[in-house]
């Protein structure tokens, strides 16, 4: 059984919320990076047959034969589920929960959909990349551009998997290929300025009532999951709220003063906006 009332009187009493989110929060909405399912077909079929790939994670992960058929998978992936994104209920509910507190989000997620749906860029930290932008892939410099309208045009232009030639983005630095940010594995660009304002969330809140809601984290996750229990155990006034569908996990030192929600986030989430607002 759900307690519900004690979950929102933490949230209603907290001074800020942290949100961590990783896969569970994507699959919610409808992108699922490991999955061969009918999207993915739909998506990417024509891909399928002829790479081999079984889901988007190998398509971002892949060693393509050219930049044009490289392009080309990245355009359609930033096209579909960026350019024709839309708000979620999920997304929505979980706006109403946070309300007007102070908020931050720590993120494995590379689509941008919190940023699309109206959380403030300058709170939000994506840890490993996005799609909305690209760097050199060498790289040469650390400056990063931004990879949407690129993303938009090379999906209208291209042709039996390939985008033309005189598209493809090069470096404006050396003159040599591009790759998006989420994309680029060991030679990733370090987004520097958004793990400062983190830390300087985590500083302004230190000592007060702070919030941890954590959407779709595996019990494995030693990027986002496993610092954000140390965190709690570290923060005698933090609260540790984790929602996951059929793997909970609660470090045993912080098990007082957290609650495990197991199940999906599109039933979950929606109740604890209403307990929040009742």
């Amino acid at each position: 059984m759900i307690d519900w009332n004690s979950i929102a009187k933490k949230i209603k009493e907290a001074d800020a919320i942290l949100i961590g989110a990783s896969n569970g929060l994507s699959i919610t909405e409808g992108l699922h990076l490991f999955a061969d399912n009918e999207a993915f077909e739909k998506l990417f079929g024509d891909f399928k047959r002829k790479y081999g790939l079984r889901c988007i994670l190998q398509g971002m992960m892949a060693q393509w034969p050219s930049e044009e058929e490289k392009w080309a998978f990245w355009a359609r992936l930033i096209y579909h589920y960026c350019g024709q994104y839309w708000p979620t209920p999920v997304m929505e509910d979980l706006k109403a929960i946070v309300g007007d507190k102070d908020y931050f989000v720590v993120t494995s997620n590379g689509e941008c959909h919190f940023e699309l749906c109206g959380f403030a860029p300058e709170k939000i930290y994506e840890i490993e990349g996005n799609w909305l932008t690209m760097q050199c892939a060498r790289p040469c410099h650390d400056t990063r551009y931004p990879s949407l309208e690129l993303a938009e045009k090379l999906a209208a232009a291209e042709q039996d998997g390939c985008v033309p030639t005189e598209l493809v983005p090069r470096c404006p630095k050396c003159g040599g290929p591009m790759d998006i940010h989420m994309g680029a594995g060991d030679r990733m660009i370090l987004d520097a300025a958004a793990q400062a304002r983190f830390q300087k969330f985590l500083d302004a809140y230190h000592g007060k009532k702070l919030v941890v809601l954590e959407l779709g984290i595996g019990w494995r996750n030693q990027l986002i999951k496993a610092p954000l229990m140390r965190l709690v155990a570290n923060e005698p006034n933090a609260s540790y709220v984790t929602i996951n569908l059929g793997e909970v996990y609660i470090a045993e030192n912080i098990k007082a003063k957290s609650f495990g929600l197991d199940g999906r986030l599109d039933k979950l989430l929606p109740a604890l906006r209403e307990a929040c607002e009742s």
